[in-house]
Parts: structure tokens; C-alpha cells; sequence
């Protein structure tokens, strides 16, 4: 007689696979496939002699190594919070107490995405509704979802989030009476996952400002995803959306160590309001007691002898390289190509394609069309959370070349215009110049 069914919880059966996984697991069944589709770093620069050199230095004496094999705390290593602390501070070239912070007020967490988990635990019952980039990171869109919560898009343009279709959402949020329900909006600010985009200065100031006027009956909080701040290859640093908070009352930032040093070492940080903060660590004991005390050891050592800046500097020119290879890779086989345009970042690890009038989405032709050309990207409707209507952009794709090697680079491009044409039939056509010079998304809405 067969078991009876397994009776699920209702967030376990809110919870999917990630639809990044079908792409990936193509990529392991086959090494001759260029990837630009999963979000890794670049195999060939991870800091292997600098971590067996503080792995040495953190193990080689009896009172170093017994701490760092020992339980830490949940919170994580003081001093390592104190690092992070002051490294936020010199990015943003403030003082700790000019924005309101100490050490008490940095947790460590198992890699960036643990804490985006956490704080949805903290803030999130189902019905919330939690206001993202359109497109935006969708691993934490799954995360959400898993809690039963209505997301909502702001769309983006050149210089990130548009803070006046944010403003025109809220006031119509307040409207319908639904305001109260708007618990968090979510950024991904620097080089954004997925369109490369950064948010400008001037929306920082005013994405603050925005959600203090609203934050009426409730604080609504902004998370600050700033993954990939280190990862700038041109310009100069924007300050933190966090300096413009100088209370420590309305902005979670956070980061990690797995894209400018080694994801291997899980590492994370959240910088939180201290009302935040204690439920937030309530929760992580309930997980983990903490996150790996070794990691934490090392990444303090890494960060005290300078080989964290230096390996900061090692992936900037490796990735302004590979980010060089992709434009010109781009420009060189879709310049001029009626209605094919794409994002010109300035860091991180993406660029984001918009093909007029093309199904790029996993249903769509230009996916097989790939995978028989040898090359993988990203369909970007996983990007967006559908509108009321079901419906979502179709013609975007990202590419990421943090995994692809330099020589592939190149040849994963002419694959994909290779795919282009034989979906397209060539008719596109060539419109005589380039729209490949300028940051540029299609309408989101």
C-alpha cells in the first residue's frame, strides 16, 4: 500500500526551483557550451595563494587557531564587523558616527543571499508588497514569492530605478488604500543584476526622501543590494544610498565578499537599523547559530594585510578586460542591426540585450537556436514578475562574462549572432550605425 502524500507547507509549496537551473545544468552536460548565463566569477582570478597564505597565518599558531575553529558568535567576528564597518565608511568617505553606526550595527551573514531571505522573514507576511527594479535580481523575486508577497516593478532607464514612477506607484498605492501593506523597496544599485544600469546620484538622495514621506503609519524600509559596488571599472564611486541616512533608520545595506574575493568563502554583511538587526539575529540563530567562524578569520586577514584591496584591484582589471571584449564583440557583429540594442556598463558583470520584435524567452525560438550554436545567456523575462495582465517583456536577454574566459567571449558573440540570423533569417538588416553606444532599455511598461 503506498504512503499517504507528503502534507507541505504552504510556503514549501510557494517555493520553486530557480529558473536559472535548466541553463545551468545544459552547461554542465556540456563543456563545449560558452556560458553567458549563470552569474560566476572568473575561475582563473580567484585569490588561491593570498587565502593559503592567511589560511597559514589564521592556523599556524595555537590561539589564532583555536578561535578561528571554534563557534563564533551569530552576529559574526567582532572585528571583521569593525572592518566592514570602516570599509563602508572609506568607500563613502564618512565617519562611522556621521552615519550613525558602529559595529553593533554589521551582521555577517552566509553570503548576501542569506540575509535577503532573513529580512523577508523579519518584515514579510503574505500580502505585503515589496516594490523591485523592473528588471531585477530574480532569485530574490523566487525568495519573495516563497513568502507569499505581491511584487511590484518600477522600470528603469539609463540612470537606474526612476524615482518618479516610484513616487506615482506609492501615491497610488496610498490611494487605493494599500500603502500600508508596502514594506520594502529593493535596489540593486551599483552595475545592477541584471542590466549593468547604476543608480545616479541625484535618485540615491530622492529614494530616501521618497520613502520617509510615505513611511506614515509604518517605516518602509529600502534594501540597498550592493553586490557588486567593487566591481567598477570607470567613473568615480557613488555613494552609498546608506549615507543618505544618517539616522540608521530607513536603509539595509548589504554585500559580499563572494564577487570581489572568493565565493567559495560564503561570506556576507548587513549594515540595518538596530530595530532590524536583533529580530534579524534572532532568526539567524535559529538557522545557523552564526556563519562559518573560519571564513570570517580569513577574510579578516585578507582585508588587515591589504590582500583584499589588492585582489579588488586584480578583478577590476581582469573584468574591465572581459567587459572591454564583450562591447566590442557586440558592436563588432550586431552595430547597426535594426533593433538590436544593449547596456554600456561602467562595473559589474552584465550587459542586457534588447532584441525588437525577437522571443528570446525559454518558449522562444533564439533559445534552441543557442543551444545548437554552442552558447548559453539568460532569457530576461525571468527578470520581470508578471503584471496583472500575466504579460512580461520578451525580447531581452543578459549575458554575463565573469565565467567565460577571454577567448571565449568573442566567439560566445558571433555564436549568438550566428543563432540571431538563423531565427531571424538575416531580415533584420543593418540600419548603418550602431545603437550599442549608450545605456538604453526597452519600455517595461
Amino acid at each position: 500500500m503506498p504512503a499517504a502524500p507528503l502534507a507541505r507547507s504552504e510556503k514549501s509549496r510557494r517555493t520553486t526551483d530557480s529558473p536559472i537551473s535548466y541553463f545551468i545544468q545544459k552547461a554542465l552536460e556540456n563543456p563545449s557550451l560558452i556560458s553567458f548565463a549563470a552569474g560566476l566569477v572568473d575561475e582563473a582570478s580567484l585569490p588561491t595563494v593570498e587565502v593559503a597564505a592567511a589560511a597559514a597565518e589564521v592556523l599556524g599558531k595555537p590561539e589564532s587557531a583555536r578561535a578561528a575553529l571554534q563557534y563564533g558568535s551569530t552576529q559574526g567576528l567582532p572585528l571583521l564587523r569593525e572592518q566592514v564597518l570602516q570599509h563602508l565608511c572609506d568607500s563613502d568617505r564618512v565617519t562611522p558616527a556621521g552615519l550613525g553606526l558602529t559595529p553593533d550595527d554589521v551582521s555577517i551573514t552566509t553570503g548576501s543571499q542569506q540575509l535577503l531571505y532573513l529580512l523577508a522573514e523579519v518584515l514579510l507576511d503574505p500580502g505585503d508588497i515589496v516594490i523591485t527594479e523592473a528588471p531585477s535580481y530574480f532569485v530574490f523575486h523566487s525568495v519573495l514569492q516563497s513568502h507569499g508577497v505581491r511584487i511590484l516593478g518600477v522600470p528603469l532607464d539609463e540612470q537606474g530605478l526612476r524615482t518618479d514612477d516610484l513616487e506615482s506607484l506609492l501615491v497610488k498605492l496610498k490611494q487605493d488604500g494599500e500603502l500600508s501593506r508596502v514594506k520594502l523597496v529593493y535596489t540593486v544599485d551599483y552595475f545592477q543584476n541584471p542590466t549593468g544600469l547604476t543608480l545616479s546620484r541625484d535618485r540615491r538622495r530622492a529614494l530616501v526622501e521618497l520613502v520617509q514621506r510615505f513611511s506614515v503609519a509604518h517605516r518602509i524600509l529600502i534594501l540597498e543590494d550592493a553586490a557588486y559596488r567593487e566591481l567598477r571599472y570607470s567613473g568615480d564611486d557613488l555613494p552609498s544610498v546608506k549615507s543618505y541616512d544618517p539616522t540608521n533608520e530607513f536603509v539595509v545595506y548589504t554585500g559580499t565578499f563572494s564577487k570581489s574575493c572568493s565565493p567559495g568563502l560564503k561570506t556576507g554583511y548587513a549594515i540595518a537599523p538596530r530595530d532590524v538587526t536583533e529580530p534579524l539575529m534572532h532568526l539567524k540563530g535559529s538557522h545557523d547559530f552564526g556563519s562559518t567562524n573560519l571564513a570570517q578569520h580569513l577574510i579578516s586577514r585578507l582585508i588587515a594585510t591589504g590582500a583584499y584591496a589588492r585582489q579588488i584591484e586584480k578583478l577590476r582589471g581582469v573584468y574591465r578586460h572581459k567587459l572591454d571584449l564583450t562591447l566590442s564583440a557586440l558592436a563588432r557583429e550586431f552595430a547597426g542591426v535594426r533593433g538590436v540594442r544593449w547596456t554600456v556598463p561602467t562595473g559589474g558583470l552584465y550587459v542586457w540585450l534588447t532584441f525588437d520584435g525577437l522571443d528570446t524567452g525559454p518558449n522562444g525560438p533564439l533559445v534552441p537556436a543557442a543551444l545548437e550554436s554552442g552558447v548559453l545567456y539568460v532569457p530576461g523575462e525571468f527578470a520581470y514578475v508578471p503584471e496583472t495582465n500575466g504579460t512580461v517583456p520578451r525580447n531581452q536577454c543578459r549575458l554575463c562574462f565573469g565565467v567565460a574566459t577571454p577567448e571565449q567571449i568573442p566567439e560566445g558573440v558571433t555564436r549568438l549572432r550566428r543563432a540571431f540570423d538563423r531565427v531571424t533569417g538575416g531580415s533584420k538588416g543593418r540600419a548603418g550605425r550602431s545603437v550599442g553606444d549608450r545605456c538604453e532599455l526597452s519600455s517595461t511598461r
